[in-house]
């Protein structure tokens, strides 16, 4: 196994607790992430103590996350390299109380010759959050401690400001790290260093140059093996609060002093105050034909499946620029995409029947999907005589550098970047209960659920309240192919 680069990873050994060890996103990410955080030497040491509701023995612990290995591990790696980590891992069923994981804890930590740091991950559903970090307060595991929890960071502003009057009665606020996979993808970074490195884009990243900005999640995934989650949160509180508004953050935010977690965590925060509340009548929800029917779910369900909104950041530099956000299940295609669509000339010297503005602005467009891509449009001449003008593009894909095998996997990157107690990519306490405050019109308010079929891109309200522009997705034209030889 590849080895990692020095200097990345943190400085001290790390006890990895992890609650929900056994379930859905331990099997998928976590296990399979620790692995090889472990073994490519980004961590100097590292023991991993599963604590599940399962009864399960050390053994059987070790044979499920063997097996999650095998499956979800994209990598190379020999029986070796699984001995060595299986050796790092231990359970607890959280029956077994208090006593049982500090001992397990105390096991684990003196098998280093420094005092290591411990981090808690929660993979557990919001409810059983807190459980978990009382049993961490009980078992006196609370110093030289972080904590990672997965959303719904509440699911109001009421809910939102208990839980986190709640963490800190255990936690410190920097103790406390609120993920967002989004925000761990290499090409939500690359926003950053698009921005702020180079001085050709930061300039016109205004209102001045930008007509209006979407960013857009549409998934084809439906909601069958989560429909008791769903009801309670719908798209927005699940996909919006949690994700898209933390992209939208990143792409609105002023220059930070400095790239460090304290000041680009303000300048998010900014972004989150400058936010209009939300009007339900910039508001279109949408509930796929089918849903109601899927076992858990009521037959009248309200919920949301799909969501679209227009937001407004009502400070100087992006007054008057409306953001779409759009996201749903069981839409046409899965992607990632933000789209700044430029102004357009606000004179045009070509002769009519040249083309120009015939295919709306120039955009340059981000895919946050893991293989990283942008792509840059605009008008160009045909060749040949007279003037006639095509849209074309300039495109990059992370393939073109011969460094795409370097990335981290976002879950990854993020425990890293949590072992080092870096808060860059997580959210904080006061910008979750802002995002839910300027939702209070919505959640108060919620416009009608409209029907749309499957494999749509929604219901047709949606174009109405884009307008007199036009969704980026689908694409007229597909990004290029990055291999075209197939070598």
């Amino acid at each position: 196994m590849a080895k990692a680069p020095k200097g990345f990873g943190p400085r001290q050994p790390q006890v990895v607790v992890l609650f929900g060890a056994t379930g859905d996103l331990s099997r998928r990410k976590l296990v399979p992430g620790l692995f090889h955080l472990a073994l490519a030497g980004f961590i100097p040491g590292c023991q991993v103590i599963g604590v599940s509701l399962d009864e399960l023995t050390r053994e059987e612990f070790i044979d499920q996350a063997r097996s999650a290995v095998d499956e979800f591990f994209s990598r190379p790696y020999t029986d070796e390299d699984w001995e060595e980590f299986a050796a790092r891992l231990d359970f607890v069923p959280t029956v077994a109380g208090p006593e049982a994981l500090a001992a397990a804890v105390k096991r684990a930590e003196g098998t280093f010759d420094t005092e290591p740091q411990r981090l808690h991950y929660l993979s557990v559903p919001p409810k059983a959050a807190l459980s978990a970090v009382h049993l961490l307060a009980q078992a006196g595991l609370v110093e030289r401690s972080r904590v990672i929890m997965e959303k719904p960071f509440g699911v109001d502003l009421e809910s939102a400001v208990a839980l986190n009057a709640q963490l800190h009665e255990v936690f410190a606020e920097e103790q406390i790290f609120r993920i967002d996979h989004f925000l761990g993808k290499e090409p939500a970074q690359n926003i950053l260093a698009f921005r702020f490195a180079n001085g050709l884009f930061e300039p016109i990243w205004n209102r001045n140059f930008i007509d209006h900005i979407q960013i857009d999640v549409p998934e084809t995934l439906g909601i069958e093996q989560r429909a008791d989650f769903y009801e309670a949160t719908g798209a927005y509180r699940d996909m919006v609060v949690t994700h898209l508004f933390q992209i939208l953050a990143f792409i609105a935010m002023e220059p930070p002093t400095a790239l460090e977690p304290g000041p680009i965590g303000e300048e998010k925060n900014k972004v989150f105050r400058s936010m209009l509340p939300i009007n339900p009548t910039d508001v279109v929800r949408g509930q796929y034909t089918g849903y109601r029917a899927i076992s858990g779910v009521e037959a009248e369900s309200d919920t949301e499946t799909f969501i679209a909104l227009r937001c407004t950041i009502d400070n100087w530099r992006w007054a008057g620029v409306p953001f779409y956000l759009r996201t749903g299940k069981r839409l046409g295609e899965g992607q990632r995409i933000v789209s700044i669509a430029f102004r357009e000339p606000p004179k045009s010297m070509f002769p009519a029947g040249s083309g120009v503005g015939s295919q709306g602005p120039d955009h340059l467009t981000f895919d946050l999907a893991d293989a990283a891509k942008m792509s840059l449009s605009f008008y160009g001449k045909r060749p040949g005589p007279g003037m006639r003008l095509d849209k074309l593009s300039m495109q990059f894909a992370m393939h073109d550098t011969g460094l795409q095998r370097d990335f981290l996997e976002a879950y990854e990157r993020l425990i890293l970047d949590a072992m080092r107690g870096d808060h860059t990519l997580f959210t904080t306490a006061d910008g979750i209960e802002r995002l839910w405050e300027v939702s209070v019109p919505l959640l108060e308010s919620p416009p009608p659920v409209r029907q749309y079929a499957p494999g749509s891109w929604g219901p047709n309200a949606v174009h109405q309240l884009v307008s007199p522009n036009a969704w980026r997705l689908p694409f007229e034209r597909a990004w290029r192919d990055p291999n075209p030889m197939g070598g």
